[in-house]
């Protein structure tokens, strides 16, 4: 398949770039305030379809939910601003739920959709803020206080199977756990227990020498061991292999 050049129509750098489940959508995040949907088809053509605009400073990453929850995006900004973004009519877009933070928000992810409509919120404040909707309207929300005491840049959740699960016998059960990056050159790994989120390694993967700028949490299957990737400011990316974390 050839490469194919999209004309974003933004008028500043682009930060990130996440593409909807079914591959038809690209949804771009960018310093001029605004998000830009685009359609992206199989015969190398795109098609600008909407401008979302909220923010009030640079947005740094946008991500798509599950289609089980609809067409929704959130988006994250300098401004301190969560925004999850609703479709209604074709290409026709709104704010569904803000949430403030007192600082850059640098990082959004949705839960695996057997977690509900979930988002975790990474922020310059220290802090990670996870928002789940309720069947009866409004959101619960639990966080983690100083989870990256000079900030937070990265999260990323966990495959909901359990590690060993495949080769397990019993129910299973959805595991809730995220993946953390921060400015203080560590990687965390966080689990819900009884409604507290609490940290799962001791000590913090202190595998970098600079701020660690993105995690990833590898789909593991339901096999023995699962994957976390680490990128760095210090040049590295790291891969650490967890036996059944």
């Amino acid at each position: 398949m050839p490469a194919q050049k999209i004309e974003t129509g933004h008028n500043d750098v682009v930060h990130d770039l996440s593409m909807d489940y079914y591959g038809k959508r690209v949804a771009t995040a960018s310093s001029d305030a605004t998000i830009k949907i685009i359609g992206v088809g199989n015969n190398s053509t795109s098609q600008h379809l909407a401008t979302l605009s909220g923010h009030q400073g640079p947005v740094w990453q946008v991500a798509w939910a599950h289609p089980k929850f609809g067409s929704a995006l959130a988006s994250c900004s300098y401004d301190g601003k969560v925004i999850i973004w609703k479709e209604g009519n074709q290409n026709e877009w709104s704010q569904f739920q803000v949430f403030d933070h007192k600082s850059s928000v640098n990082s959004v992810a949705w839960a695996p959709h057997e977690l509900g409509f979930c988002l975790a919120c990474g922020s310059s404040d220290g802090n990670i803020s996870v928002y789940t909707a309720q069947s009866e309207g409004g959101w619960d929300t639990t966080k983690i206080d100083q989870a990256h005491p000079v900030g937070v840049t990265s999260v990323s959740w966990a495959p909901s199977m359990a590690p060993g699960a495949l080769v397990g016998s019993g129910v299973l059960e959805p595991v809730q756990k995220l993946a953390s990056g921060g400015c203080d050159n560590t990687v965390k790994v966080w689990k819900l227990y009884n409604g507290n989120w609490k940290m799962d390694c001791f000590p913090a993967l202190q595998m970098h020498s600079d701020w660690v700028r993105d995690v990833a949490w590898a789909p593991n299957l339901g096999l023995p061991k699962s994957t976390i990737a680490s990128a760095s400011q210090d040049g590295t990316v790291v891969m650490d292999r967890g036996e059944g974390r």
